[in-house]
C-alpha cells in the first residue's frame, strides 16, 4: 500500500493488525489506519475484540470441576435418614430365647464352644448385612449423580456441536466455550474443533478455538491437528497464536510447516520474526 494513501479498505486494515497492536506500524499507515477504524463501526468491533484476545492469548487457566452446592449435601443425609429410620429392626426375642437355651446347656463341655462359634458366625452376617444396608443409599446416590452428569455432558456436547454450525460468530464463540464444561471430549468435538480452527470465517472464533484446543492438547490427534493449522491458516494473528501454542507445547514436528510459512512471500513480517523466534527456540 502506498503510505501517502489516506484511504484504506477493511482487507487491508486486518492485515495491518498485527503492526499496529505491537506499534510497528508506520506513521503515515497508522494515521489512514485509525481514520478508516474511526469511522468503520465494523472494523471498530475488530479492533476491540483482537485488542482483548491478543492479552489473553497466554493466559489459560485449567478448569475446575465445580463441587456440590450445600443443598445436595443435606438432601443427601436427609435421604438417607429417612432410608435408615424406614428399615425394620433386627427381632431380639430370637436371641433372647438362644441365650436362654444356651444357659440351661452349661453344664456340657462342648456347648459353650459351640455357642461361642455360632455367635461369632451370626454377628458377622448380621454386621455384613448391616453395613450393606447402610452402604446401599450412598451406593444409589452416587450412581444417580453419575447417571445425571453423564446426562448433562452429552448434552452440552451435543449443544456445542449444534450452535458451531450457527451463522452467528457469538454463537459459533459461546460453543466454543462449553468445552470448559466437556469433562470427556470425544473425536466428534476435536474433530468440529479443529474444523473452527481452520475454516471459521471470523478471526475471533478462530483464535478462541485455539485456546480450547491448546487446554486439549494432551490428546495426541489435537497436537497433529494443531501442527496441520500452522500451512491452513492466512491470518497473521492465529499465525502468531498458534507458534506461541507450539512453544508450550514443545512440540517439534511444528518446524517443517512453520519453516514453510516462514518462505512464503506473502507471510506477514511480523509473524516471519515470530516464527524465526520460535523455530530457534524449538530447534
Amino acid at each position: 500500500m502506498n503510505n501517502s494513501d489516506n484511504h484504506i479498505t477493511c482487507q487491508t486494515t486486518q492485515h495491518q493488525l498485527p503492526d499496529w497492536l505491537s506499534g510497528e506500524l508506520p506513521a503515515p499507515d497508522r494515521v489512514a489506519f485509525d481514520a478508516h477504524v474511526a469511522a468503520c463501526p465494523d472494523c471498530q468491533q475488530e479492533v476491540a475484540a483482537l485488542q482483548q484476545l491478543w492479552q489473553r492469548l497466554g493466559d489459560r487457566s485449567a478448569n475446575a470441576v465445580p463441587e456440590p452446592g450445600p443443598q445436595v449435601r443435606t438432601q443427601f443425609y436427609a435421604m438417607l435418614d429417612q432410608f435408615v429410620a424406614e428399615q425394620p429392626t433386627v427381632p431380639t426375642g430370637t436371641w433372647a430365647r438362644l441365650t436362654n437355651w444356651l444357659q440351661h446347656q452349661t453344664a456340657a463341655v462342648w456347648l459353650p464352644r459351640l455357642a461361642y462359634s455360632l455367635l461369632l458366625v451370626s454377628v458377622g452376617v448380621l454386621a455384613g448385612y448391616w453395613l450393606q444396608r447402610q452402604q446401599s443409599p450412598d451406593l444409589a446416590y452416587r450412581q444417580q449423580i453419575d447417571t445425571l452428569s453423564t446426562q448433562v455432558q452429552a448434552m452440552r456436547q451435543m449443544m456445542m456441536l449444534s450452535l458451531l454450525e450457527n451463522p452467528s460468530a457469538t454463537e459459533r464463540l459461546r460453543a466454543v466455550s462449553y468445552t470448559k464444561d466437556i469433562n470427556e471430549v470425544d473425536g466428534h468435538v476435536i474433530d468440529a474443533l479443529l474444523m473452527t480452527l481452520n475454516n471459521d470465517p471470523n478471526v475471533n472464533v478462530r483464535l478462541v478455538t485455539l485456546e480450547a484446543l491448546a487446554d486439549l492438547a494432551r490428546d495426541p490427534r489435537v497436537r497433529e491437528g494443531l501442527v496441520q493449522s500452522l500451512s491452513r491458516q492466512d491470518s497473521p494473528l492465529v499465525q502468531v497464536a498458534l507458534a506461541d501454542v507450539m512453544v508450550k507445547l514443545q512440540e517439534k514436528r511444528s518446524l517443517k510447516p512453520m519453516r514453510q510459512l516462514l518462505q512464503q512471500p506473502n507471510t506477514n513480517d511480523l509473524v516471519k520474526s515470530k516464527l524465526e523466534q520460535t523455530i530457534k527456540e524449538l530447534s
